[in-house]
């Protein structure tokens, strides 16, 4: 890796707010896209997930349908950089989730850095599920997650879009890797749970600048920002571990 090479990674508002109910967007899809063509968040009042690919984003729906996002849609929640890939690889055929996490880590240049990573390629499944409109008061994530209907997606060609965090961050992103995926016609998608690939490569993005922007809201002011619970809570939320 060069050293004198910088990327910076854009963010609004803290994964720790989503997770306490703060799902009101005070930022527009028009906005996030200045600082980025590439990424993933949600939508006020979490409806719908979020994919940003070829700078344009995508509002993905419970019943895993993607249509684009018009440009005045709030998010309360969005992580964004401008994707050029520093690596490329060809990924096992049939990994898994897991084994091709265990693949990108032999070739990551470090753990301590932020990474935006891109998988294209055929997958045999992809299990998925979308976070559904709440409505006020809101109830905190961990809740409104309970929600979600799981999807499965069948040989279908597409592209998982994902960010793979410093354990540090833990309550700024999600730590480990945090994905989204959309098919190749751009109509169908949702959060990744797990996924198999037929045959596919990875291209790998290193970020090493954080921009971090935080809503000026009394909401967010008054936020439960540090709960005992929060890996817990992180867990539940973003990959259905100890849900019912």
């Amino acid at each position: 890796m060069p050293t004198d090479e910088r990327r910076t990674l854009f963010q609004t508002s803290l994964m720790a707010a989503l997770l306490d109910g703060i799902y009101e967007g005070d930022m527009t899809t028009g906005e996030l896209l200045e600082h980025g063509d590439f990424g993933i968040g949600t939508f006020d009042a979490l409806d719908g997930e979020m994919v940003v690919i070829d700078g344009i984003a995508y509002r993905l729906r419970g019943d895993g349908t993607a249509t684009a996002a018009p440009a005045d849609a709030a998010t309360p929640y969005a992580v964004v950089t401008d994707f050029v890939p520093t690596i490329t690889r060809d990924l096992p055929d049939g990994a898994t989730r897991a084994e091709a996490s265990e693949a990108i880590d032999a070739i990551t240049a470090s753990a301590n850095y932020m990474y935006a990573l891109r998988i294209t390629g055929r997958f045999r499944q992809i299990t998925a599920r979308t976070v559904t409109r709440q409505e006020r008061p809101f109830r905190p994530m961990t809740e409104a997650t309970d929600d979600d209907a799981v999807l499965q997606f069948d040989d279908v060609d597409g592209t998982v879009i994902a960010f793979r965090t410093p354990l540090y961050e833990q309550g700024i992103g999600v730590p480990g890797c945090h994905a989204h995926y959309i098919d190749d016609s751009r109509t169908q998608g949702g959060h990744v749970l797990d996924f198999t690939l037929e045959h596919g490569k990875v291209e790998l993005c290193l970020c090493t600048d954080l921009h971090l922007r935080l809503p000026l809201t009394a909401e967010f002011r008054e936020a439960a920002l540090s709960p005992d619970d929060l890996h817990a809570q992180l867990a539940k939320t973003e990959q259905h571990v100890g849900r019912a």
